[in-house]
């Protein structure tokens, strides 16, 4: 299936656009990891029509990250019109990219996001309302319906696809759903049949292995990465070699899996104005850096104090120098209950 955008791989690997997570320095990061195409987070029209100096903020994008779609949000077409126009004059994306997935219930309760889906007909002018307002490619993001219901994704694919999408990407799960369940990819299959432009699979990748079987299953033109990628932006490296019949390459080594990290510390104090602020919000990729290592909870628990780089970088040499003192102490009961809720999951949006 052809993109409407050039994209170097017949199956490219997406980065989704994620709540807090797909900022700059990480979009930047996974492109060097092998991602094919990158998202940013979604952002609301009302904002970007308005201007907010915040909202702006987050379209800042350098050439490394091209490809690169702006995902918009929101329900009234024209305030969606005109911010597609200002990204397009402003930004020049090579595509926008329309949110109709997120569950969350702020963007919701306006009708924005998965709260579009009650009613296809503005889902359509909305679709409409943005392809006539830019030259770029216009995609969307959807789940499979409202409720279950109304779940139906074949529908609201070909809905979306008579008003002029030229892309789609479904997560099959409802929005009453949130993330329970499994994702299924079965209505992928469905809507892939049944739609004539490029459809996206979503959902519940965890490791390099399951996008090849789940493409090779339901035929999707290509796959989009979310909490997958969390501490591993590795994953795009090792599923394309899979699809492309090669050895998968090995995961990071602990050293470099802390060199990568660090780097992408780096990346974020470069890109924010505040560097204690960047520094906190850092914390959480930490978290999913140091996963699975050995006594990564009592890791966790002290890279979730950190106000400083400088801090990150004594941890985690302390950690190289010293590896029992860590295992011993989560070993001896350190680390709190508590550990665990260190590792926020953002929403994909």
């Amino acid at each position: 299936m052809t993109f409407p955008f050039a994209v170097r791989d017949d199956i490219p690997l997406y980065l989704a656009p994620m709540a807090g997570v797909s900022e700059s320095p990480f979009r930047r990061l996974c492109r060097r990891f092998g991602a094919d195409v990158v998202v940013t987070e979604f952002l609301s029209a009302e904002g970007i029509r308005r201007e907010n100096a915040a909202t702006l903020d987050k379209l800042r994008f350098g050439a490394d990250e091209r490809p690169i779609g702006v995902q918009i949000f929101g329900a009234d077409p024209q305030a969606m019109g005109d911010a597609a126009r200002l990204v397009t004059d402003v930004f020049a994306p090579e595509f926008i990219d329309i949110n109709f997935g997120c569950p969350v219930k702020k963007v919701v309760r306006r009708n924005g996001g998965s709260g579009c889906l009650k009613d296809l007909g503005l889902v359509q002018s909305v679709i409409r309302a943005v392809s006539l307002s830019t030259h770029l490619p216009v995609t969307v993001k959807i789940r499979s319906g409202w409720s279950e219901d109304t779940r139906d994704p074949v529908t609201i694919g070909l809905r979306c696809q008579d008003a002029g999408a030229k892309a789609l990407a479904l997560h099959p799960r409802t929005r009453t759903q949130m993330f329970s369940g499994a994702a299924r990819w079965e209505e992928i299959a469905a809507v892939t049949a049944a739609l004539d432009i490029p459809v996206i699979g979503n959902g519940d990748i965890k490791t390099a292995e399951q996008p090849v079987s789940r493409c090779i299953r339901t035929a999707s033109s290509a796959v989009l990465i979310a909490r997958g990628s969390f501490g591993q932006p590795w994953i795009f490296d090792q599923t394309r070699a899979l699809l492309n019949g090669k050895p998968k390459p090995q995961a990071p080594a602990i050293e470099r899996r802390f060199a990568i990290a660090l780097e992408h510390a780096r990346m974020a104090e470069a890109y924010e104005a505040d560097p204690r602020g960047a520094a906190i919000e850092f914390r959480k990729h930490l978290g999913w850096y140091v996963k699975g290592v050995p006594g990564s909870a009592e890791l966790r628990r002290t890279l979730h104090a950190v106000v400083s780089l400088s801090q990150v970088e004594d941890v985690f040499a302390d950690y190289l120098a010293r590896p029992q003192r860590w295992h011993d102490a989560e070993a001896i009961g350190v680390v709190s209950e508590r550990d665990s809720d260190l590792e926020e999951s953002p929403a994909a949006a």
